[in-house]
C-alpha cells in the first residue's frame, strides 16, 4: 500500500516530479531511505522491498535540488539537503513508533546528521560512506582532493562536471549496462557530478565527522571491500569517529553501489537484523523460550 508524504514544493526544483515513496508495514517499526547525491528515491527500493518483507514502513523521500537538472542541484548546498530529510523525517515519525534512517554515500552522512539532530532515532545505516574519492577507479580531478575542495565552489568551477567512468559503482554487468540508461534504471537521477556539489558533498562529510562523537544510536556501517570510488578506509575512519556503538560490515562481491548491486538482497537482511526486523526479533523470543 502506497500512501507518499508530499515533499514541500520550497524543496523541490520547479516543474519536478515529487518521486517520493511511501510503503506501509506493520510492526509500527519505519526505515528512512536516503538516496545519494544525484541520485533518486527508486534506487532505494531493492533494499526497501526486503526491509518491507521484514515488517517496517518505509518512506524514501526526495532530497531538495534532487529530480531536475545539474543546475537545479547547483542551487541548494548540503544544509537544504539535510532540511529536506529532516521535514521527511518529522512526517514519517508522526506516523511510526519508531524511526531508522538507513543511506547510500552522501544518503548515509545525512542520516547520520539527523541522528545527531533527533536522539529519538533508534539507528542508522551508512552504505558506502565517503569522505573522499579514493576509490580504484576514480577521474584524476576527484583524486586531487585537497586542490579540488579548495577551489570547487568559486564561480568558474562550480558548474564543471564529470561523468561518473565505468563500471558506475555497480559489479553487476547487467547493472552496468543499464546504468548507460540512467533515467530508465533510476528516473530522475544525474550521470554527472557537478564540482559545486561535490564540494557540498565534501563539507557535508567534515561536519559529520565533527558531530559523530555526540551520535549514540548503534550504526551499521556498510562498505564494498573493491568500491570503485570509496575506498574501505573510509568506513573505519567513520566508526573510529562515532560515539556509540557501531559495525563495520565488508561486502565482498559489490562496488560503490551496494544497496543496488549483487549483494544488495544481504544487505538488506543485514541491516533489518540490525533494526530488529521480524526475522531477528522472532530468534530473539526462540531463544528466551529455548
Amino acid at each position: 500500500m502506497n500512501a507518499p508524504f508530499n515533499t514541500p514544493v520550497s524543496f523541490l526544483p520547479a516543474g519536478v516530479k515529487d518521486r517520493s515513496f511511501r510503503i506501509l508495514g506493520d510492526t509500527g517499526k519505519g526505515v528512512l531511505l536516503i538516496h545519494g547525491l544525484t541520485g533518486a528515491p527508486q534506487e532505494m527500493k531493492p533494499v526497501g522491498r526486503v526491509l518491507h518483507r521484514q515488517g517496517f514502513s518505509l518512506y524514501g523521500p526526495m532530497l531538495a535540488g534532487h529530480g531536475g537538472t545539474e543546475a537545479d542541484l547547483l542551487k541548494t548546498d548540503w544544509r537544504d539537503w539535510v532540511d529536506s530529510a529532516a521535514a521527511a523525517y518529522e512526517a514519517f515519525a508522526r506516523e511510526v513508533d519508531e524511526v531508522y534512517v538507513a543511506g547510500i554515500c552522501a544518503g548515509g552522512a545525512i542520516g547520520l546528521e539527523l541522528c545527531a539532530r533527533y536522539p529519538q532515532i533508534k539507528g542508522a545505516a551508512v552504505y558506502s560512506m565517503l569522505f573522499e574519492y579514493d576509490g580504484w577507479n576514480m577521474p584524476k580531478i576527484t583524486t586531487a582532493a585537497p586542490l579540488i575542495q579548495s577551489v570547487a565552489n568559486l564561480p568558474f568551477v562550480r558548474s564543471m562536471s564529470f561523468l561518473m567512468p565505468h563500471p558506475f559503482g555497480f559489479k553487476d554487468p547487467k547493472l552496468q549496462e543499464l546504468a548507460d540508461s540512467l533515467e530508465t534504471m533510476n528516473p530522475g537521477a544525474l550521470d554527472r557530478m557537478p564540482l559545486g556539489c561535490m564540494y557540498q558533498l565534501y563539507r557535508l562529510a567534515r561536519h559529520v565527522e565533527t558531530v559523530a562523537p555526540a551520535i549514540k544510536a548503534p550504526v551499521l556501517i556498510a562498505h564494498a571491500r573493491e568500491d570503485d570510488m570509496a575506498n574501505l578506509r573510509n568506513a573505519y575512519r567513520l566508526a573510529a569517529a562515532l560515539g556509540g556503538p557501531s559495525e563495520v560490515v565488508v561486502m565482498e562481491d559489490s562496488y560503490h553501489m551496494i544497496h543496488v548491486d549483487r549483494e544488495h538482497a544481504k544487505l538488506a537482511k543485514i541491516t533489518a537484523d540490525f533494526f530488529g526486523g521480524a526475522d531477528a526479533e522472532a530468534a530473539a523470543t526462540q531463544a528466551v523460550t529455548a
